[in-house]
């Protein structure tokens, strides 16, 4: 954990499993980590990442939740759903507190959001063993800096996306 810890410190991109399938994480707040993610995916950076939070008080710092929002993630948290959510900043943003020992450790030891994406090049099939995040990215010039090895993850759909910010809620991927 320490190692993760530091790692994400000093603005490293990781592999680590999650509770859907192998993620590639990097402290959301290091602009540089985060560029790395969108080379390492070939994902354009107007397409945003969810973050990973590690609970309630992290989540309402980011993002305005009505008590009607609130009612449906206290159900859905933690969990396999990202919430897309009114950001404090601008615009909207993509969160989920994941129900996975790991992640939630990590966000414990470190107290800042981290980048919840799929460990994958953008357009493929997200990685559920270590042997397909290195055929991914193997031979790339970017490629995350920490690969950390659980086996193959048992089957499990990425994590469903629902928008909170209209007047009805909108599954974006079931």
């Amino acid at each position: 954990m320490r190692k993760a810890v530091s790692a994400l410190e000093k603005g490293k991109v990781l592999v680590v499993p999650t509770d859907t399938v192998y993620g590639l994480l990097a402290d959301a707040t290091n602009k540089r980590a985060v560029a790395k993610v969108f080379q390492i995916k070939k994902r354009s950076p107007n397409k945003p990442f969810p973050l990973f939070v590690r609970d309630r008080a992290m989540e309402k710092k980011l993002a305005k939740v009505t008590p009607l929002q609130e009612r449906f993630l206290k159900k859905a948290w933690p969990g396999k759903v990202t919430a897309v959510l009114e950001s404090r900043t601008t615009g909207t943003i993509g969160l989920r507190i994941p129900k996975y020992p790991f992640i939630l450790n990590l966000l414990k030891a470190f107290p800042k959001p981290l980048t919840g994406t799929s460990a994958n090049i953008a357009g493929k099939e997200p990685a559920r063993s270590i042997e397909e995040v290195v055929s991914q990215f193997a031979k790339r010039k970017h490629k995350p800096d920490i690969v950390l090895d659980a086996g193959t993850l048992p089957f499990s759909k990425s994590s469903k996306v629902v928008d909170l910010t209209g007047k009805k809620r909108t599954i974006l991927r079931p």
